[in-house]
């Protein structure tokens, strides 16, 4: 029989059979889709709440289902959400296996997102090598899509991946960089935070010269108006100051912590900062009356913050000053405010350098057994640090050397004065007599070379008899200040000066005190009547400025960027609170 064309009736039924069976597959999957946006949602809002675990749990449920589908499409969007989410929750190593799963979706924006996901993971790993190269991928695509406020970001944390690996050049590159995007995308203030930064690193490699700073410094300072909030202003202006004293441009210094000043008025942590650094400008302008008052406010602020190191320095600066004006007695107790300070805080550093302004006070005064008993302090505290110049132990050994011969001289051919004592230069004048008198007395110059061998050998045994007779006299009756009926902190009349730092050759004796980090209380420092303690500064440290010598020399920098966080080393695969710095990218539509 002819065929007329028409299905044959099992042909019919199969084909029902089949559409009916695809229909169900079809609404399967359809209820698949709609769970997996529903949990891809509810991680989105866990994440929002800032609960990173349970965002990891929805996720991880959504890449579950998406399984279950033939669409590939899906189960990569699930696995990328997965792995960004693992990499915010502090386990990168997870995140980065599963952002792997992810990586061969098309090329487009969430390809863009992918490598700062797979860079962020890398960073958390400390393979920083890698993750400049995500970055850096990332970057030209965010560029290709016209997204300048996304390549901006991207490029603050390809610097941060140079400056892990001290590639100066390459991290100011990338904070240039980082500046054009966001002046493209209309945000002047991230530029302005991105320009100082990369001022502050340009100091620190040869290859920019005076002007290329001062040009991006300058720009900073026009971009910066654009900057609303007070304390970031605030942070940009102290930034840009210290990077101005680096440049020795200190009546430019001068008038961006002036310009901080005010900015800073409701927050003590921040303003003892900008205090500490103006007082420390005026120092090194030799403008010591003006800079009086400000060491007193930021020793007395960061007294009472906890922060005796850095009250330490306030102190050293404010001696420095008061010597200069001729206030020895006063200097003296800076001093020795600055010592006991740098005791509390572990700082040797710090203590030898208010031993030997000790030191130097008492030869002004004409007292160098006492003058000695700072010097042989100051050798032996020099002794426990690391990485100091042997120029200045030999700096150190020669002052001793002329205390030794000033004692002699007074020794042998000085009478016994009475009355006030001779003015400085007096005092100078008799002192190069006496020396001339020895070198033509051969016996005297004999016994001089002796004592002084005898005593520089000895130089780092210091007796305690010898120091708690010297302490007895000068130590100060309120070594940490009083407190008025409000609680706070009050200091002595008597404050005083300077760290003396070993490659400042060109500026021997100035003030080189300033600082950059906004300090919490040192956690070494435990006062029984002070019990907010903190341990950790509250920016987090990246990178310190390159110290020449003849540069004034300023605390470790700190980045002031919005993004500057340092990723924590990670020991397992537990999840660690700091990598929830690590910001990824999320799929928002499926």
């Amino acid at each position: 029989m002819a065929s007329d064309g028409s299905p044959s009736r099992d042909s019919q039924k199969k084909k029902r059979k089949t559409t009916k069976k695809g229909k169900c597959e079809d609404v399967e999957d359809a209820e698949v889709q709609v769970d997996i946006e529903s949990l891809t949602a509810g991680g989105h809002r866990a994440l929002q709440r800032g609960d990173c675990t349970e965002a990891v749990e929805y996720f991880k449920k959504a890449f579950k289902a998406a399984v279950k589908l033939k669409e590939t499409k899906v189960q990569r969007a699930c696995a990328f959400n997965l792995g960004a989410a693992y990499v915010e929750a502090g386990k990168p190593q997870k995140g980065l296996d599963f952002l792997s799963r992810a990586e061969p979706g098309e090329r487009g924006e969430r390809v863009a997102d992918l490598q700062f996901n797979l860079a962020a993971a890398h960073e958390a790993l400390e393979n920083h090598s890698q993750a400049a190269r995500h970055y850096l991928q990332a970057a030209q695509l965010y560029r290709s899509q016209g997204d300048g406020s996304s390549e901006g970001d991207t490029c603050i944390r390809l610097a941060h991946c140079h400056l892990r690996r001290k590639e100066w050049p390459e991290a100011v590159d990338s904070y240039l960089r980082a500046a054009e995007s966001y002046k493209v995308a209309g945000k002047p203030a991230s530029a302005a935070v991105a320009l100082k930064d990369a001022g502050n690193h340009m100091l620190q490699c040869d290859c920019f010269s005076s002007d290329d700073v001062i040009g991006v410094l300058t720009e900073c300072l026009e971009l910066s108006a654009n900057i609303s909030e007070q304390e970031s202003l605030a942070k940009v202006y102290n930034a840009v100051g210290l990077s101005f004293s680096q440049l020795k441009l200190f009546p430019e210094a001068t008038e961006c912590y002036e310009l901080a000043l005010p900015l800073v008025q409701s927050t003590p942590r921040r303003r003892a900062v900008v205090l500490q650094n103006l007082g420390a400008v005026h120092n090194t302008l030799a403008q010591f009356q003006q800079a009086l008052e400000y060491h007193r406010e930021a020793a007395a602020l960061h007294g009472s913050l906890g922060s005796r190191r850095a009250q330490g320095r306030c102190f050293c600066n404010l001696g420095y000053a008061l010597s200069e004006l001729g206030e020895l007695e006063e200097a003296g107790e800076s001093y020795l405010h600055a010592q006991q300070a740098f005791k509390d805080s572990d700082d040797s550093s710090g203590q030898w350098q208010a031993c030997e302004g000790l030191a130097g006070i008492r030869m002004r005064m004409r007292e160098p057994e006492k003058a000695i008993i700072y010097y042989k302090q100051a050798l032996a505290v020099l002794s426990k640090c690391k990485d100091v110049s042997s120029s200045v132990q030999e700096s150190l050994v020669n002052k001793l050397s002329e205390a030794l011969q000033l004692k002699l001289a007074v020794q042998q051919h000085t009478p016994i004065q009475r009355g006030p004592r001779p003015r400085r230069a007096v005092q100078e004048r008799s002192f190069h007599r006496q020396q001339l008198r020895l070198t033509d007395t051969g016996k005297a110059e004999e016994t001089l070379k002796e004592q002084q061998r005898r005593e520089v050998l000895n130089s780092r045994r210091i007796e305690d008899s010898s120091q708690g007779e010297f302490r007895k006299e000068w130590r100060p009756k309120e070594t940490y200040g009083r407190r008025n009926h409000h609680g706070d902190m009050i200091m002595p009349s008597r404050i005083a000066n300077t760290e003396q730092p070993a490659y400042l050759n060109a500026l021997p004796e100035a003030n080189r005190n300033l600082n950059n980090t906004y300090e919490k209380p040192d956690v070494q420092y435990q006062n029984h009547t002070d019990s907010h303690a903190i341990s950790q500064q509250d920016d987090p440290l990246c990178e310190s400025s390159k110290q020449r010598p003849g540069e004034l020399r300023s605390e470790p920098l700190l980045v002031d960027s919005t993004e500057a966080s340092a990723p924590a080393q990670l020991e397992s695969e537990e999840s660690t609170p700091s990598h929830r710095k690590f910001k990824s990218r999320f799929c928002t539509v499926m």
